[in-house]
């Protein structure tokens, strides 16, 4: 059952611009903290440091879709999965993180 439960767990860049862009209902979550932030970010995302994300779960578990990103991909992936023991069945990391990000979908956001 927790092999179900984290199935897909991650998501790619190019797969999280796609469904993105054909989904504008689905909830960006960034989790790093706000420096980084400040440093770069992808548009339409929500911030929400990793330490504030279960005192942040009703406003998040409303999306019927997450993705979640940091900066390599590692905070991310604890997120998604502590979401998805939380109801949150749409939860998903995106491997490599907003520095993945940079290097497939957008050179624009600065690396960091």
């Amino acid at each position: 059952m927790a092999d179900d439960l984290m199935a897909n767990l991650e998501i790619t860049p190019r797969e999280a611009e796609a469904a993105l862009a054909a989904d504008k209902s689905i909830l960006l979550l960034d989790v790093r903290e706000p420096w980084e932030y400040q440093q770069a970010r992808i548009e339409g995302s929500k911030l929400i440091p990793l330490r504030e994300v279960p005192s942040n779960l009703q406003a998040i578990e409303n999306s019927e879709r997450v993705i979640v990103y940091c900066h390599h991909g590692m905070r991310s992936l604890d997120a998604a999965a502590w979401l998805r023991q939380q109801g949150v069945e749409g939860a998903q990391s995106m491997s490599g993180g907003i520095d993945r990000w940079t290097t497939e979908v957008d050179p624009l956001v600065p690396r960091y």
